[in-house]
């Protein structure tokens, strides 16, 4: 039988879960059966993320899909939502949004936008099987969710009319990735989270084919460090964007935007 809420408190704190009441309540609250609920809370002692174990993740608003194997999304992400939605609610004033999630993982961004700003015409893509699986789940039949490389697989007809096109790209230092807690380096896939030698490989990809899709006006926006967010501003002007830094120092996040 599964145990009392205090003993699974206990035993989350015991296996070093940081917020184990609320992870408790998650756990008795999942599964079908008793032998269900045991079975995920030894997954979730024994180390993997709990979101991989229950088979979703909360994010702003909304509920994504998650499988095992999958990036996690990160609470910091709430910014680069946050501000690809405000963008997104300017332009639908005048007019159907575009807005593209590239690299979107469990399609969370794309789906906060999509909750703020329901009009839009929304793509995302992921070059990874499972994250589109999940994107797919997410986002339902309100999107269209590709799966290939960074923009290969996005239709031609997106070129040069796209309102928005916001990316959680991979941004860890590949040497870094040693150092990071045991739930993303054992349990998230590597190239979800290897962006190079300095964390910009593939933001520095994007910048150089975001105008491309970007209709006049059109802004690209990317999460990095903050430690990375003046040479990430240097690669979105050196590809003709007019790039600046957001901060929110209250969820440790920075945004780089890039307008054409």
């Amino acid at each position: 039988m599964t145990d009392t809420s205090e003993g699974l408190v206990a035993r989350l704190r015991a296996a070093g879960c940081v917020f184990a009441e609320q992870e408790a309540e998650i756990l008795r609250g999942a599964g079908d059966s008793d032998a269900e609920r045991e079975e995920m809370i030894v997954r979730r002692v024994a180390g993997e993320p709990l979101e991989h174990v229950v088979g979703w993740a909360a994010f702003c608003e909304v509920r994504v899909a998650v499988e095992p194997g999958v990036f996690v999304p990160r609470h910091r992400s709430a910014l680069l939502a946050g501000r690809a939605a405000d963008l997104a609610a300017l332009v639908d004033r005048a007019g159907r949004a575009v807005v593209v999630d590239l690299c979107c993982g469990t399609g969370a961004i794309g789906a906060v936008v999509r909750t703020r700003v329901p009009a839009v015409e929304l793509h995302a893509a992921d070059v990874d099987p499972a994250a589109v699986r999940c994107a797919r789940r997410t986002l339902g039949t309100g999107a269209a969710v590709h799966e290939g490389d960074l923009d290969a697989p996005l239709p031609a007809d997106l070129r040069a009319r796209v309102d928005v096109l916001v990316a959680s790209t991979p941004y860890v230092p590949r040497d870094a990735i040693a150092l990071m807690p045991p739930e993303a380096r054992d349990h998230e896939p590597r190239r979800a989270l290897d962006g190079g030698d300095d964390g910009l490989d593939v933001v520095r990809r994007l910048a150089t084919v975001a105008p491309g899709w970007l209709r006049p006006g059109g802004h690209l926006l990317v999460e990095t460090a903050e430690s990375q967010s003046l040479a990430a501003r240097a690669a979105l002007a050196d590809a003709g964007l007019t790039a600046d830094i957001e901060r929110d120092d209250d969820l440790d996040a920075t945004v780089v935007l890039g307008r054409l």
